[in-house]
C-alpha cells in the first residue's frame, strides 16, 4: 500500500479542522438557544408572579357583551330641610308681638331701632332713600302675608338693597274696613333683624297703605 503524500496529509487535517469548527459553532448555536429559552421562561415567571393568578373574564365581561353600568341618580332634593326652613321663618315672626310701644307716636307711625337718630326717619319721609324694590302683602292671607314678607326682607338684604316699600293695603276690603295687616306688618318688620327703620309712605307711594323700610347695609 502506498503511503500518503504531503499533500493528502494537508487536506486530511483542513478537514479535521472544518469538522471541529462545525462542531463549535453548532455548540455555541444550542448554547444560545437554550439561554433563549431560559431568558423566556424566567420573563414569564416574573409576569406571573408580579400580576398573580390570572382568571378568565365572566361571559358578560367578554368581547361582545355590554357591560351594565349604573346610572348616576340625581342628588335628593332636601324637601324635609326647606319645609324645616319655612316654619322656622314663620315661627320667627310671632303674632303676639307687641310692636306700639316701640313705635314713635307721631302723626303717621313710624319705627327705628335703639341707637338710630331721629333724622334717619326724617329722611325715610323725604325719600332721601330711593327705593330699590318692593313687595305688595295686601289681599294675602296672613300666614301667606307673614311668609312673603319674611322671605322678600331676606332677599332683599342678600342682594344689598337699602331702601325697600312694603304695600300692605288700607284695610277698606277687611270687614269692618280695619286694617288689620297693617299692624301685623309692623310688628313682623320690627321682629326682623334687617330692619333698622320704618316710616308710612308718603301719598305718592302708598300712603297709608305702604310702609319705606331702610335694611341693614349688606
Amino acid at each position: 500500500m502506498k503511503a500518503p503524500s504531503i499533500k493528502d496529509l494537508k487536506g486530511l487535517k483542513s478537514v479535521k479542522l472544518e469538522i471541529e469548527a462545525r462542531a463549535r459553532l453548532a455548540q455555541e448555536l444550542e448554547i444560545s438557544r437554550k439561554a433563549a429559552a431560559a431568558k423566556a421562561r424566567a420573563e414569564k415567571e416574573f409576569f406571573t408572579l408580579a400580576v398573580g393568578p390570572i382568571k378568565p373574564l365572566p361571559v358578560k365581561h367578554r368581547p361582545g357583551h355590554r357591560a351594565q353600568l349604573a346610572l348616576a341618580q340625581p342628588a335628593p332634593i332636601a324637601v324635609q330641610h326647606q319645609l324645616d326652613e319655612q316654619a322656622v321663618m314663620r315661627e320667627a315672626l310671632s303674632d303676639e308681638f307687641d310692636a306700639e310701644t316701640l313705635l314713635d307716636t307721631d302723626d303717621a307711625l313710624s319705627f327705628r331701632r335703639p341707637g338710630i337718630g331721629a333724622d334717619v326717619t326724617r329722611k325715610l319721609r323725604r325719600g332721601e332713600w330711593s327705593i330699590q324694590g318692593q313687595v305688595d302683602l295686601h289681599g294675602l292671607r296672613r300666614e301667606d302675608a307673614r311668609e312673603a314678607l319674611s322671605h322678600f326682607i331676606k332677599d332683599a338684604h342678600k342682594t344689598g338693597w337699602r331702601c325697600v316699600r312694603v304695600v300692605h293695603g288700607k284695610g277698606l276690603g277687611s270687614p269692618g274696613k280695619t286694617p288689620v295687616l297693617k299692624g301685623k306688618v309692623q310688628s313682623w318688620l320690627i321682629q326682623k333683624q334687617e330692619v333698622l327703620a320704618f316710616v308710612q309712605a308718603r301719598p305718592a307711594y302708598g300712603g297709608a297703605g305702604a310702609l319705606v323700610v331702610l335694611l341693614v347695609q349688606g
